[in-house]
């Protein structure tokens, strides 16, 4: 049965009101879409690059398998602490699913049970030991992470970081009623209250904890997801705006400009890094040796341009946030 759920505020409510960018708000969906099986209209550059790289590591058999369904459906709360900052860094919220109690543990596993049927035998394991075993859950989480999103993690973190300063500046010129309507279309503000039409379950706040921790994500949508556990506040994760482009490729950067001051060859690898890439691809597509391009690699990854991750007997290299924005001001 669809429902209108709906949300009171009181005036603390609306003071605890803030923003958060959450890696493990990225896994779950992320996860989802990889194992779905399907194509994505925005996310296939993504999805044609990770889903060898998953299917070779073994993550569609394991554990995030079985607690993520390839479709629809739940997700157990746990795999979504409450995020204490407003951007916790991986480690800290693996940190916080291995803290989880284990009566919240069980109590998701039996949800999950009653949306599926039955448990496998992986997650009965956890049901009857979840502190012993949710070290080996965040230890997939966190080769998922280190082969399927912190390769891209930079380009996703400033849509994010964009997303959060669009809708603090309509908050600071409009007021939160006018940031809540503009949310998403299923989500409205009136009469001290957020409504959510087309919801299976209801909110209330007898299910929540005060205020309201708003988290905009690159993969989930186009729908809404949420967690109600006492006592955290009430978490909404909303589809970031400009999610569309994401995977396209940036403006040409006026590399004459830049390889002044890094040279050409240093130059030439970053803007080749618009998705990750090996040392072997990058060497292949500007035609210099895997040795040299290796040296310039090293150069930049000391520069804080370029970021390396472990994806199988691959390393992936990737440019950081810092590059992102060095190239970006270069193309301006």
């Amino acid at each position: 049965m669809v429902v209108l759920a709906e949300l009171a505020f009181s005036t603390s409510d609306l003071a605890e009101l803030r923003f958060a960018v959450s890696p493990m708000w990225e896994v779950a969906p992320s996860f989802r879409l990889l194992t779905s099986g399907t194509t994505h209209p925005v996310h296939r550059p993504w999805i044609d690059q990770v889903r060898p790289r998953m299917v070779a590591a073994g993550l569609d058999r394991g554990w995030l398998c079985e607690l993520i369904p390839p479709t629809r459906g739940y997700i157990p709360d746990f795999l979504n602490p409450a995020p204490a900052g407003p951007a916790p860094t991986p480690a800290e919220e693996w940190e916080a699913i291995r803290a989880s109690p284990a009566d919240q543990v069980r109590q998701d596993l039996d949800h999950l049970a009653r949306h599926q049927g039955t448990l496998g035998p992986r997650l009965r394991a956890l049901h009857n030991a979840p502190q012993e075993l949710l070290t080996k859950v965040t230890e997939e989480i966190e080769t998922y992470w280190e082969l399927a999103l912190a390769p891209y993690w930079a380009r996703i973190r400033t849509a994010l970081d964009a997303d959060i300063l669009h809708r603090a500046r309509q908050a600071a010129e409009h007021g939160a009623g006018h940031l809540l309507n503009d949310l998403h279309t299923s989500v409205s503000w009136d009469d001290n209250a957020l409504r959510m039409a087309r919801r299976k379950q209801p909110l209330t706040r007898t299910t929540a904890g005060t205020g309201l921790l708003l988290i905009p994500s690159a993969f989930t949508g186009p729908g809404l997801r949420t967690r109600t556990t006492l006592p955290d506040p009430p978490q909404l994760a909303y589809p970031a705006r400009g999610i569309g482009t994401l995977w396209k490729p940036r403006p040409a950067t006026r590399a004459e400009s830049l390889s002044a001051v890094l040279g050409r060859s240093r130059t030439l690898l970053l803007t080749e890094l618009d998705m990750p890439a090996s040392t072997t691809q990058l060497a292949h597509r500007i035609g210099l040796s895997p040795a040299g391009v290796s040296q310039y690699l090293t150069a930049l990854r000391n520069a804080g341009l370029v970021s390396a991750h472990r994806a199988g007997r691959s390393v992936l290299y990737a440019r950081t946030t810092a590059a992102e924005t060095l190239l970006q001001a270069a193309s301006a």
